[in-house]
């Protein structure tokens, strides 16, 4: 005979879904407050102090502790098949190490099979992701050929399906020609997306390779120089030429060296391109590719590579805080020794990809917070913001603010970890950082209202994180007041100028659920200035309650600065 499950009363089962933060300093990235933070059913409701709450809430103190927005990883390949074999970390144990690292979103990379459709790809994806996450997610899609069914496909993914980013390569045996990339780059502009590249020139590399196998160099030096720091640099400097012809806003994924991030800073200029660099280059360099032990440089390989030129992490994380560069990801791509070891007499098949989901925000805050290279402003941006804004997901999620989901760590910049394959949560049992120590912990995480991280204790669940829609036309990319052939309409639609795409959904006003508590007990939030409880604020320095509920008037979106403030000419 079962025993019967007790119900738990209805305002019990209210109570578990509040939660206040006290006593912490909130950051985000544009500045700092001591208030309190008010959480229920997932959404911040209220900041300030001096709370009116409902009795029975959680209380977390936080003092002496610095209350940040959630991080998102805008660089993951979980459960991805490579080179002939899959990655260790699927989705759960992803994401749960995400969670573990105080990382609360993950955007990972739908990559076709060979003769498979994007959108067979995407919904393959989704069932990969649906019910195995425990924090949101989202999806970039990436295109290894080119074709009319390819723009049709992208078409729908970003009317239908909450996709707006592309990723193309310019290495590997799926790379794109220059007059594809061109192709591709202006059909993202004209669907509102953002285009993204893996910037290497597969060509010169191929020759590479090649030439030094045929020296009997084959251990996983190889692999590094095969890809000096100039192919990188000629590949980034060719994508942001292709890119700025047809007036594409561009993202180079995972910038791993100081040639191609001076190529960037001499394009930043006019021109809307962002860099992504690695938190695998932050924190470690090309030394180890020359490690007597096989498995310890083959543990390291990636493309592109780490750097030998030890002063590269120093370097990148300057321009992180100079902001030639703007985000920081994992690429997270995780295979086992054995996996490695495939490679072990050619170093061109040794499966590219290490972690770092769960390191991330821990190592940059050490080689960046710590060292006073970054301030805490600019690793909430670096880690967290400037992601939720260039996919169009700020300020849901990017910021602590009323109306926004509560995604939030509470850090602790006094704690002390050593970094371990031994204790990490991942599948993998290979560690690129292994024995490092950082200074700051998270001693909280929060994701959507539920602690699953408290004080070195992980409680995650399988399957609590949904799909978050990234929709196209982000305000920190595009202006649509600029693009004469955008058509901005009051349901949220925009009717581009090319008949096959009538309808492409844009970033709707978010709006939370209404507060049970008295308007009188609402604060202002700390984001960009005040807003009425309960709505969410596209906006930064330019809003206004008049303007926010001035429904006849207001367009749908309206623009700000992207990441790295305006720019001219390219738009």
């Amino acid at each position: 005979m079962s025993t019967p499950v007790k119900k738990v009363p209805i305002h019990l089962q209210s109570s578990q879904n509040r939660l206040v933060i006290k006593n912490g300093t909130i950051v985000n990235e544009d500045g700092q407050t001591n208030e309190d933070v008010y959480i229920e059913d997932g959404i911040i409701k209220q900041i300030g102090k001096n709370l009116i709450i409902p009795g029975g809430t959680r209380v977390i103190d936080a003092k002496g502790r610095f209350v940040l927005p959630g991080g998102i990883d805008p660089h993951t390949h979980f459960d991805f098949e490579f080179m002939g074999t899959r990655t260790v970390d699927d989705f759960y144990h992803g994401s749960k190490a995400a969670i573990a690292g105080a990382t609360t979103m993950i955007i990972d990379f739908v990559f076709p099979k060979e003769g498979e459709s994007l959108l067979d790809a995407y919904h393959e994806y989704r069932q990969k992701a649906d019910g195995k996450v425990c924090c949101d997610y989202a999806l970039h899609v990436c295109l290894p050929r080119w074709s009319e069914q390819i723009k049709k496909d992208m078409e729908i993914l970003c009317r239908d399906y909450g996709v707006n980013s592309f990723k193309m390569f310019m290495a590997y045996d799926f790379m794109l020609n220059d007059g594809e990339l061109y192709s591709a780059f202006e059909h993202c502009h004209k669907l509102g997306a953002l285009a993204q590249v893996h910037a290497e020139n597969g060509s010169l590399i191929a020759k590479n390779a090649e030439r030094l196998l045929a020296k009997g160099i084959t251990g996983p030096e190889g692999h590094e120089m095969s890809r000096p720091e100039e192919v990188e640099a000629e590949a980034v400097n060719r994508a942001c030429v292709i890119a700025k012809q047809v007036d594409c806003p561009l993202y180079i994924v995972h910038v791993m060296s100081k040639s191609a991030s001076k190529v960037l800073e001499a394009f930043r200029s006019g021109n809307r391109v962002y860099g992504e660099t690695l938190v695998a280059a932050l924190g470690t360099d090309g030394s180890h590719y020359r490690h007597e032990c096989f498995h310890h440089s083959a543990g390291h390989v990636l493309s592109p590579p780490l750097r030998t030129d030890p002063d590269t992490p120093s370097a990148l994380m300057n321009y992180l805080a100079q902001d030639v560069l703007q985000l920081t990801g994992s690429d997270n791509c995780t295979f086992n020794q054995s996996q490695k070891a495939v490679g072990k007499n050619d170093f061109t098949k040794i499966p590219n990809g290490v972690n770092g989901v769960e390191d991330r925000m821990s190592v940059i805050w050490e080689k960046g917070v710590h060292t006073g290279v970054l301030s805490l402003s600019r690793f909430v941006e670096v880690t967290s913001a400037n992601a939720a804004k260039l996919f169009n997901i700020y300020p849901r999620k990017g910021c602590i603010a009323v109306g926004s989901d509560a995604d939030i760590v509470i850090w602790n910049p006094d704690a002390v970890r050593t970094i371990s394959a031994a204790t990490h949560h991942q599948a993998v049992d290979f560690n690129i950082f292994e024995g490092m120590k950082c200074h700051g912990v998270p001693d909280y995480v929060i994701v959507k209202g539920r602690v699953c991280l408290e004080e070195g204790q992980l409680k995650v669940v399988e399957g609590h994180g949904s799909f978050v829609e990234t929709p196209v036309f982000a305000p920190y990319i595009y202006d649509p007041s600029k693009l004469e052939e955008v058509k901005v309409e009051k349901n949220g639609f925009v009717e581009a100028e090319y008949p096959q795409l009538s309808k492409l959904k844009i970033q709707d006003e978010y709006v939370c659920p209404s507060p049970t508590l008295p308007e009188s007990a609402v604060s202002t939030p700390s984001c960009r200035g005040s807003r009425p409880e309960g709505q969410r604020n596209i906006q930064e320095s330019t809003f206004s309650v008049s303007e926010e509920l001035d429904l006849e008037r207001k367009s749908c979106i309206r623009v700000n600065n992207p990441p790295g403030g305006k720019s001219s000419g390219f738009w």
